[in-house]
């Protein structure tokens, strides 16, 4: 683009100097002059304007429409090919506890997106997207409900999965006819799913961390309770994924190869602070691998470290409710947040306003949806108030 403004610039000199020249020795130059050197002006204004507004929306191909091929079609949740049925039934939304006497948990390297926020008592609690589940024979352990997760779950048009919830801020929500929730029978449920759940023994783990998901049970479930397997007619897709074979590579932007949501040093009440969370991303494969307390946070149901092609931080304001401790964050309306793809940084801010049943959108300084690569994502929701702890190298 630049080498087309300053070729317009030179041509349009040229043809000025040669008008002058041509015209020395008449007696009314100016008028010849005024009305040759118009015409350049308004073409070099011009063109180099349109291909300005035109450069931003082109920056790398995209996933748009969804087409089926051969019986697949590309994921709502990673942009990859999956078969159609699956691509175009509603994901479960699973709430798995993350704290060191649950390790390790079940089925995670199967989530298309993983969701992290803050819990009481200054830890984080993970919530796995999963749309794949059919292999699995269960996901878990499973735990309680807070209602910030159940709206984020909402926005995917999840079946949502828990196992308890903070009534005070939850039980009205959760028991919306428009809610689609298999859950626990504990109290505050007012339509419990007990045939999708179940106690696996575990030696030495405390009972709360003992119970899961059943697949078959939560099909069963699903069926019994006359929920829709298939999205909405008017579902909105959650990411824009740069399209097959491309990398969205962002040269230009700062690399960062180590992340930590909570800080390097710990000792923070951001709810990250308790277990030392990080990701370090390998140059060679493109992804981001999970740690936690200093080891590989690892998926019991493969023995394979946790690994996403994305991380976001979704800045939130939060709060701290009452004398349990629940805390509060919001998840409508906007923010800040940063995306790491291929080892690359991303500042920008994330918009939610179009209700319940609609995700979070990311959006780069200038306003443009940015594009992210291919596969897994994994989403940290980071405390505002607490934001200062976050740091990347």
């Amino acid at each position: 683009m630049h080498k087309k403004r300053i070729a317009l610039f030179l041509a349009s000199v040229m043809l000025t100097f040669s008008c002058l020249s041509g015209c020395g020795s008449t007696e009314e130059p100016a008028p010849v002059e005024e009305e040759v050197a118009e015409e350049p002006v308004e073409e070099v204004v011009e063109e180099p304007v349109e291909e300005v507004v035109e450069e931003p929306t082109t920056a790398y191909p995209v996933i748009e429409e969804r087409e089926v091929v051969n019986g697949e079609m590309q994921s709502y949740l990673t942009g990859e090919w999956i078969n159609e049925e699956v691509a175009t039934r509603r994901p479960i939304a699973v709430m798995i506890p993350n704290n060191a006497p649950a390790m390790p948990q079940y089925g995670l390297s199967q989530a298309g997106i993983i969701y992290e926020a803050p819990v009481e008592g200054r830890i984080t609690r993970l919530m796995a997207v999963i749309e794949n589940f059919d292999d699995l024979d269960r996901v878990g352990p499973v735990r309680s409900s807070r209602d910030y997760f159940l709206y984020t779950a909402m926005g995917y048009e999840s079946i949502y999965c828990n196992w308890g919830l903070a009534r005070p801020y939850v039980e009205e929500l959760i028991n919306r006819d428009e809610v689609y929730n298999v859950s626990a029978a504990v109290e505050g449920i007012y339509k419990p799913a007990d045939e999708a759940y179940a106690r696996v023994a575990r030696e030495g783990y405390a009972t709360e961390f003992t119970g899961y998901l059943m697949i078959d049970g939560l099909k069963d479930a699903v069926e019994r309770l006359g929920y829709d397997w298939n999205y909405d007619e008017n579902y909105v897709r959650p990411f824009l994924f740069a399209a097959d074979d491309v990398i969205a590579d962002y040269p230009e932007n700062e690399s960062a190869t180590m992340i930590y949501p909570g800080g390097k040093s710990g000792d923070n009440a951001s709810g990250y602070g308790a277990y030392h969370p990080y990701f370090e991303y390998n140059e060679e494969d493109h992804l981001y691998y999970r740690y936690q307390d200093g080891k590989e946070q690892i998926d019991e149901y493969n023995g394979e470290q946790l690994a996403v092609s994305n991380v976001i931080f979704q800045y939130c304001h939060g709060e701290v409710r009452d004398d349990h401790d629940y805390l509060a964050f919001g998840v409508h309306g906007e923010g800040e947040a940063i995306i790491f793809t291929n080892g690359k940084v991303i500042k920008g801010k994330w918009m939610r306003y179009d209700g319940d049943f609609t995700p979070a959108r990311f959006y780069d300084e200038n306003g443009e949806e940015i594009i992210i690569n291919q596969g897994k994502t994994w989403i940290c929701n980071i405390w505002q108030e607490y934001g200062e702890f976050v740091e990347y190298e």
